[in-house]
């Protein structure tokens, strides 16, 4: 059976399941979960991250492991944890890069937090021959809190599964998936939320405005903060979504083959993701005790750290890719390609001052 059939069996037996759980089934489901069943990136899969479109951002980011590391005195016995490696991309190239600083990578522990089976395959065969002493867990936890925590987050946050809540004439109502006419379908609680569950500033949304929030998202950000500050270390997380509060529309969206589809019309066969709202996750990091840096705009931080730099010196040893290498800097951060949609925010011990690629 499809997955879209046995989550309408699922709803029938239980009634109807919130937009978050019906994100956390298509998404994760074991048997025919989005990312338990395929490889979705590349030109091959549904869309293209960074690490794929350009080296340079990995060398960038492992640059500025490396120098959080040093600017905290070099700690022993590290952890480097990526949330949601991809093809495992982005760590080949922040391990290439940060052999700059053996003493970083003498005694370090990589982690990589997976949930999919065939993406820890990818990521294994990718990392192989690195060096590192590499291990996977399928969930983030207080396990990774024992020593000096430097985490990396690229486009992870907007996976993680949103609870929707639209402004009704008596009050916010949750959004949630139904089956109408044997088709999956969404509809309104009928009893509003409780009003602790939506922001007093919200209450300004017209009728049918939409607030969303991700209750993953901020719990886990708080955990991230919360070890950053008690055991030294850096969290750097990278997305595409929104720094302060803006209107009332709804952003979970479905991708499938690069192009826009229906969020519930294939769950399983179609991404599924939502803007990550960094206001959000920077007063959960604030919560948590770190000191907070940004968000600032992908582009912003990748420039200030030093890739328009390091995209010359590839031109000059690489003539040939010099139209590649151009495009792909401009793409990354160009203000309208991914350097103003996407944002970057870091979280760092509270005793740590100005952080590389953060304005002061």
């Amino acid at each position: 059976m499809r997955l879209g059939g046995r989550i309408a069996d699922l709803i029938e037996a239980q009634g109807p399941m919130s937009v978050a759980q019906f994100m956390t089934i298509a998404l994760l489901d074991p048997q025919d979960g989005y990312y338990a069943t395929r490889d979705p990136f590349g030109a091959g899969g549904d869309f293209t991250t960074a690490p794929e479109i350009s080296q340079m951002f990995g060398e960038m980011v492992g640059l500025w492991l490396v120098q959080a590391w040093a600017d905290q005195g070099c700690p022993k016995n590290s952890r480097l944890v990526e949330l949601g490696p991809g093809r495992g991309t982005l760590m080949a190239d922040i391990l290439r890069a940060a052999a700059v600083a053996p003493e970083f990578l003498a005694d370090l522990e990589v982690v990589l937090v997976e949930a999919s089976p065939v993406l820890q395959q990818m990521q294994a065969e990718k990392l192989r021959g690195s060096g590192a002493d590499i291990s996977w867990q399928n969930q983030f936890d207080d396990s990774l809190g024992d020593r000096p925590l430097f985490l990396v987050a690229n486009e992870f946050f907007d996976a993680l599964p949103v609870r929707q809540y639209v402004k009704t004439p008596r009050g916010w109502c949750e959004r949630m998936v139904t089956v109408l006419d044997g088709e999956l379908a969404f509809a309104l609680a009928p009893v509003p939320a409780h009003k602790t569950l939506v922001p007093a500033d919200r209450e300004a949304a017209p009728e049918g405005g939409v607030y969303e929030t991700s209750p993953a998202a901020i719990a886990l950000c708080e955990t991230i903060a919360r070890i950053v500050a008690a055991r030294g270390g850096a969290a750097l997380m990278i997305d595409y979504g929104y720094s302060a509060v803006t209107g009332f529309a709804e952003t979970l969206q479905a991708v499938g083959g690069h192009q826009f589809a229906e969020v519930l019309a294939e769950p399983g066969e179609d991404d599924l993701s939502a803007h990550v709202d960094f206001a959000a996750l920077a007063a959960a990091g604030k919560r948590g005790g770190a000191n907070v840096c940004g968000p600032v705009t992908q582009g912003m931080f990748l420039a200030t750290i030093g890739i328009v730099e390091r995209a010359e010196q590839l031109m000059k040893s690489h003539p040939a890719e010099a139209e590649s290498l151009l495009a792909a800097t401009g793409r990354l951060i160009g203000g309208d390609q991914m350097g103003t949609l996407f944002k970057a925010l870091a979280f760092v011990p509270p005793s740590v001052g100005d952080v590389a690629g953060f304005a002061p």
